[in-house]
Formats: C-alpha cells, sequence, structure tokens
C-alpha cells in the first residue's frame, strides 16, 4: 500500500509542469548561471586559487543541491497538499483502506524519490561544469541530504495542511524566495554580519547548506547541521499532526 501509494504522488509530481519548473530547472539554471558568471560575491575569493567556473560551482554546487530539496520536499509539498485538501482529494484519500500515517509516509517517499532524481541530475550538471566534490564528504551528505527532506517535509506538511490553498500557494513561494535569498543557500553565512550569520545557520536551509559545503567541499561531516535538520524535523512534524485538516 505504502509503495502504490508513493508511486502515485511521485507520478503525479513528475507530471506537474510547474513543479518540474520549480524543482529541477530553475535550481539547474541557478547552477549554471552562478557557476559561469561572477556575480555572488566572496565565491570567487572563497576558493581563490582553483579557478574560473570550477572555482565558482565548487561553492554553489551545494546551496543548489539544498535549495532543490527546499523545492521539492517543502514549497512543492505544501502547494500540492494545498489544493488536495482543497478539492476534496484528502479527504477521500483518507475514506479509503489507507491509514493516515500511510497517507503522510507517502507523500514523504515520494519526496524522496523526487529529491533523488533532482540530485543526480543538479550532480550531472555540476560534474560537467568542474565540479570535483569531495569523495569523503558524499556518505555525510546523503545523510544531511535524507534529514533536510525530512525537515522541510514536515514543514511543508504543517503549512499545506493547516491554511487555504491560495495562501499556501503564496506563503510557500515567499519563503522559498526568502531562503534562497537570505537562508544561506545562494550567499554563505560568512556574508553576513555574525549575529545575522549565527542565525543563518539555524534554519533549514542555512543548516542544510552548511552541512552540504563541509561535507563536499571539505569531506567533514556537520553533526551540528544535522542536529539543526532532526530538531526542525521533529517539531513541525508534532506541530503537523495537531494542525493538519483533510479539507
Amino acid at each position: 500500500m505504502l509503495l502504490a501509494h508513493a508511486r502515485v504522488e511521485t507520478l503525479l509530481t513528475l507530471r506537474h509542469g510547474e513543479q518540474l519548473l520549480l524543482t529541477v530547472l530553475i535550481p539547474i539554471a541557478l547552477l549554471v548561471a552562478l557557476s559561469l558568471l561572477d556575480v555572488l560575491p566572496g565565491v570567487d575569493g572563497a576558493v581563490a586559487g582553483s579557478g574560473g567556473t570550477g572555482a565558482r560551482v565548487h561553492e554553489v554546487a551545494p546551496g543548489i543541491l539544498a535549495l532543490a530539496v527546499m523545492s521539492s520536499a517543502f514549497t512543492g509539498q505544501a502547494i500540492a497538499l494545498g489544493f488536495d485538501r482543497k478539492y476534496g482529494v484528502l479527504k477521500r484519500l483518507a475514506a479509503t483502506a489507507l491509514p493516515r500515517w500511510l497517507l503522510v509516509c507517502g507523500r514523504m517517499v515520494a519526496a524522496l524519490v523526487v529529491v533523488l532524481i533532482q540530485v543526480s541530475l543538479v550532480t550531472l550538471v555540476a560534474l560537467a561544469l568542474g565540479w570535483r566534490p569531495e569523495l569523503a564528504g558524499v556518505l555525510p551528505a546523503t545523510g544531511l541530504l535524507v534529514a533536510g527532506t525530512a525537515a522541510f517535509g514536515a514543514l511543508g506538511v504543517l503549512l499545506g495542511g493547516a491554511l487555504r490553498a491560495d495562501i499556501v500557494l503564496a506563503l510557500a513561494n515567499i519563503v522559498w524566495f526568502v531562503l534562497l535569498l537570505a537562508g544561506g543557500i545562494l550567499l554563505t553565512p560568512s556574508a553576513f554580519p555574525p549575529g545575522i550569520a549565527h542565525a543563518v545557520t539555524l534554519v533549514p536551509s542555512g543548516a542544510l547548506a552548511e552541512g552540504l559545503r563541509a561535507a563536499l567541499m571539505d569531506g567533514a561531516t556537520a553533526w551540528t547541521s544535522l542536529a539543526v535538520l532532526m530538531v526542525w524535523a521533529v517539531t513541525a512534524a508534532a506541530a503537523a499532526s495537531r494542525t493538519t485538516r483533510l479539507t
């Protein structure tokens, strides 16, 4: 039952044009643009000596991976859930033999599948642009991606399960845009003043992006980032279980 439900959710996501634009095309376009153009402050300086596109993609790629996770697990999940509630889809699914926990788990498995596809595509493009991640950091990065999917997925359910679909659509896109610019994805925390920089590492986007940079640039395991993501996942899931409505 879980696999069948996850398969349907995955296919619905992959067939949705707007979802593909948000989850695949925009991250890849940003990866290419930011790797080829010197537009982000501090990127070249952070990896000076590597030279050109290879230097920039080394810094940019981990943040784009974090963006891909956020786009799929949070923004896409919240909007889809909001409109499923609006059109009565969730209510009808709840009336079937599927238990409610399986409805949530099916969506999470689908989100993990979509994230896997996103990460594979972004990685292939980054490698073509000259990215050479630290192999020692692949396993820690995998753990961070799973934890990030759980955290953003729980936040997506929290938002999409409590508010009206039109409000969810607006808020999810606003949050996406704010976290992209000021959540540690495009700009590293070091680009902000000290007090703000610390706060950035405590939001899920900043924790995931910084953890991926530590893993894929230095081969290190960012335990603090992993802990922050797990706290967000558990807290948001607990809140969502109390606030999510079927209609």
